[in-house]
């Protein structure tokens, strides 16, 4: 072969394979950009508007101690006065009601087991009668249900009921406070002490804050519930029996209990249930130390009144509410939205904090979960409401045209 003839060959294997370089080339090229991760977007957050209320201002009795909490809500929300550990009169009852239900329950709409009252229980009767505590009629061999025995304790304040079901219950009156003792300390209730079942004792001590968590339980407690709210009842034997709470039906007040001594005064433990936005709030108050009962009841109207605005329903968040956004680099764009409405009830000027967060993304279908918008209400003791967020539209995958065309920003993604 002659010499320009092997170069020739030679040439043209040398275009042959620079062709199938280039094409080897562009396929890996085609290839590399088509398979390479997308570039992550960072969201754009947009923080929450600050949620602020104004604070409540409860009109206070003026006299003696005064405490309100609600059900839902830890603790004491505001109070007035010493807020000292004093006498609790009648009130003692409702403690005397509960720990009785521990041992012997009863469900709402419950009859319970028929109770035969004997010649022990006529004895405690005039010892009542003796010390001029309040009573109601017993005779030896009537039978009463449960619930009928215990509308016959609360309704009227009856102190011979609340003994003869605490030796039913217990079996001794001793027992029966020793069970006492327990149950206080069980319910974290350290600043009450009780000598007796019915709250005649001056010994029978408590505190504004540990009879709000005491009405908690009674309202929390259906078969209580029931009873504590019946302005009367008509008993076997005894007749009819009418509740001393005189603002029953007034002012959303549905229980709990009255008190009187002298040495305690006037005293209402009270409930009341009244609409806030989409909620019902059941506010449970103690007020001690009135001079009468018509002081007492006028106060504690005056008091609920004045409580009622100072719990808000606050609207955290809207479905579809906008919390930020993505912007691709290929320029696909999707806020970022709340995937359901939120709010929550407050009392006063409760703080409201919150944070919102949000994953880097690449691709995702509208609806995906991107992050979350977290709500903290209150100090101290606090509450977490917690909001999903989602891509309200679609970040697709650019195509392979933007994709060779920005080999740089793949590198980097």
């Amino acid at each position: 072969m002659s010499p320009s003839r092997r170069v020739l060959l030679r040439r043209r294997r040398l275009a042959v394979f620079s062709i199938l370089l280039v094409v080897l080339g562009g396929l890996g090229y085609v290839g590399a950009t088509n398979l390479a991760p997308l570039p992550a977007s960072a969201a754009n957050l947009v923080e929450p508007a600050a949620l602020t209320q104004p604070v409540a201002t409860p009109i206070w009795p003026g006299f003696g101690e005064s405490a309100i909490g609600a059900v839902g809500f830890p603790g004491v929300l505001a109070s007035n006065g010493q807020q000292a550990t004093v006498p609790i009169a009648s009130i003692t009852k409702m403690i005397t009601a509960l720990v009785i239900l521990d041992a012997k329950p009863l469900g709402a709409g419950e009859t319970g087991p028929d109770i035969t009252f004997t010649d022990a229980d006529v004895d405690i009767y005039y010892g009542v009668i003796a010390e001029n505590g309040s009573a109601a009629p017993v005779v030896s061999g009537m039978v009463l249900t449960q619930r009928e025995a215990f509308e016959a304790m609360l309704l009227p304040s009856a102190n011979n009921y609340a003994e003869s079901l605490a030796v039913w219950a217990y079996g001794s009156k001793d027992n029966y406070l020793a069970a006492a003792q327990a149950w206080l300390a069980d319910n974290a209730l350290t600043q009450t002490s009780i000598a007796d079942t019915s709250g005649l004792s001056s010994s029978s001590v408590s505190t504004p804050a540990d009879l709000v968590e005491i009405g908690k339980l009674v309202v929390g407690h259906p078969a209580l519930a029931e009873i504590v709210a019946l302005p009367s009842a008509i008993l076997p034997v005894i007749g009819t029996v009418t509740n001393t709470n005189k603002l029953l039906g007034h002012d959303g007040v549905d229980g709990i209990k009255t008190g009187t001594t002298d040495v305690a005064g006037a005293c209402l433990l009270f409930s009341s249930d009244f609409t806030v936005g989409t909620n019902t709030v059941t506010l449970v108050g103690v007020v001690l130390g009135g001079d009468t009962h018509s002081e007492l009841n006028s106060a504690i109207s005056a008091l609920i009144e004045s409580v009622q605005p100072g719990f808000h329903d606050v609207v955290l968040a809207e479905e579809g509410a906008v919390f930020g956004s993505y912007t691709t680099e290929w320029g696909d764009v999707s806020d970022i939205v709340a995937d359901r409405a939120a709010s929550v009830l407050v009392w006063s000027d409760s703080p409201i904090s919150s944070i919102v967060t949000a994953d880097d993304v690449q691709l995702g279908r509208a609806g995906d979960a991107v992050g979350e918008l977290s709500f903290t209400i209150g100090a101290g003791t606090t509450t977490t409401v917690t909001v999903p967020l989602e891509l309200q539209h679609t970040l697709a995958d650019p195509g392979p045209a933007w994709r060779m065309g920005h080999p740089g920003e793949l590198a980097a993604g």
